[in-house]
């Protein structure tokens, strides 16, 4: 085994040694080449070595081959409603709709993996099953990005289209485990739970009993990859993407660019309210909200999804 002194290698015996990579001598005694190398010949190695891949493991092997298991176990509805003027925010029963005027869009029926993330479907399915003050009825798809998703179920005020979670809700380990991750948003019509995209306000984040239940809808008609390992996929659209894309069809709110320019140094300053005009940005210019949601029970639940 080397030893190392600051002046000093050890090959031996001590020997003062210049500042140079290794040198080598030739050993008639024992026909062969003896290398001598410095320390700092050693620490130049030594990023090379660690650059070297290692052979992979057989737990992490077995358990990349594992194959996803996304049975549909449950099926759940959002029936989806349109208002012709932009919403304004007021007091009012949740049993009545956000709008006086609405027309139905038609219903969304999802599919949803229990068995893949099982808790991330928990909570889903209890914020479609809650009553309504404590679930997605009244609430409103309140972002869309042409060809790429939809967003629903932002936290905030009930007045305001926003959801409040009901108590009970799971505490969601699944936002730390890379296999909920390992699904993408390949295709129309995915579900996931909404991460990188959340646009929940700091002081709702802050909460100890915070539960995200923020979710995409992928509209197509391609693959949303920036998505992909920093959502959880927890289930697909089965019936209704014709609704889908007609939520897509709508147009949004999409700022200037002076306006973007001013809000970028507004962040650069440190205000806050770049963030909150942010969040104004994609927003449907037509006011669309699921005005019913719930589960279906049906007798084969397993069935193999069918997209379009």
């Amino acid at each position: 085994m080397l030893s190392f002194h600051p002046a000093k290698v050890v090959h031996h015996h001590y020997q003062y040694v210049k500042p140079i990579l290794c040198s080598a001598s030739w050993s008639p005694h024992h026909n062969s080449i003896s290398y001598t190398y410095t320390r700092r010949s050693l620490l130049l190695l030594l990023p090379t070595a660690l650059s070297l891949p290692l052979p992979p493991s057989s737990s992490s092997s077995s358990s990349s081959d594992t194959p996803l298991d996304t049975t549909i176990t449950d099926r759940v509805f959002l029936d989806m409603s349109i208002c012709p003027t932009y919403f304004r925010g007021q007091s009012q029963s949740q049993d009545v709709p956000l709008c006086a005027d609405s027309e139905p869009l038609g219903r969304i029926v999802l599919g949803l993996y229990g068995k893949l993330v099982p808790i991330t479907v928990s909570n889903f399915k209890a914020m479609c099953t809650a009553p309504a003050s404590s679930s997605y009825k009244n609430t409103f798809i309140h972002k869309v990005l042409p060809g790429q998703f939809l967003v629903g179920g932002r936290q905030g005020r009930r007045e305001k289209g926003e959801v409040i979670p009901p108590a009970g809700l799971l505490q969601n380990k699944e936002t730390v485990d890379s296999r909920a991750f390992m699904l993408d948003h390949s295709r129309p019509g995915v579900v996931s739970l909404c991460l990188s995209e959340n646009d929940d306000d700091d002081d709702i984040k802050l909460d100890p009993d915070y539960h995200n239940v923020e979710f995409f809808i992928t509209t197509g008609p391609g693959p949303c990859p920036q998505l992909d390992g920093r959502n959880i996929v927890f289930g697909v659209v089965l019936e209704g993407m014709d609704v889908v894309r007609q939520i897509a069809a709508i147009p949004t709110y999409k700022p200037g660019e002076r306006i973007k320019l001013f809000n970028d140094l507004a962040e650069f300053l440190g205000d806050g309210r770049a963030e909150n005009a942010r969040n104004l940005w994609d927003r449907p210019l037509k006011s669309i909200y699921v005005s019913n949601c719930g589960e279906l029970q049906v007798a084969k639940p397993s069935l193999t999804p069918s997209l379009p």
